[in-house]
């Protein structure tokens, strides 16, 4: 059931929170706004939040949480914003979101219940299902927001990502031994 992230952390969010150890996000519509902006020569840019980028290191730091990026387009910027973040998990050009979910839990030896997902559109729905913990941003397509377990306030490329993240922190989540 959907719960709004301003809202009081419930004991069900905080049990499943505490088990997290690896948040992977889509990119489009949850760490950029969704938009593709095109240059003259025909470049392609995106805008990423500089909150979301300090919710990956406050993830790591007061955490130990990772994270990691699995996206359906091929993309030089998340590629580059990635490398900046020290996220090594960057998975582009990707089709089956789930099964790259559960191929990164079966090579990390994590069962997919320690694993947290934020999306935004229907192509994440099967990845959030297999998630221990799901999360999207207040302006994620109405079946996805259903879905949710978490209905971040804030709005894709507009700070959805550092919101979870810190819902994680403020859960407990224990670093790992």
């Amino acid at each position: 059931m959907p719960s709004d992230a301003c809202a009081a952390l419930t004991p069900e969010i905080i049990e499943r929170a505490r088990g997290i150890r690896l948040l992977v996000s889509d990119c489009d519509g949850v760490l950029t706004d969704g938009g593709v902006y095109y240059s003259a020569a025909g470049e392609v840019s995106k805008r990423f939040h500089i909150r979301d980028g300090m919710g990956v290191e406050r993830l790591r730091k007061h955490a130990g949480i990772d994270t990691a990026v699995v996206s359906g387009e091929v993309s030089p910027a998340l590629k580059k914003r990635a490398e900046k973040l020290s996220i090594s998990e960057c998975h582009l050009g990707i089709e089956d979101k789930a099964a790259v979910l559960q191929a990164i839990a079966a090579r990390r030896g994590l069962p997919l219940t320690a694993l947290a997902y934020i999306g935004d559109d229907v192509n994440d729905l099967e990845a959030m299902a297999l998630a221990g913990l799901s999360a999207c941003p207040g302006d994620a397509f109405v079946d996805v927001r259903e879905k949710a377990h978490i209905v971040c306030a804030a709005h894709g490329g507009h700070g959805a990502f550092r919101e979870f993240a810190e819902i994680l922190i403020a859960a407990g989540t224990p670093r790992p031994a």
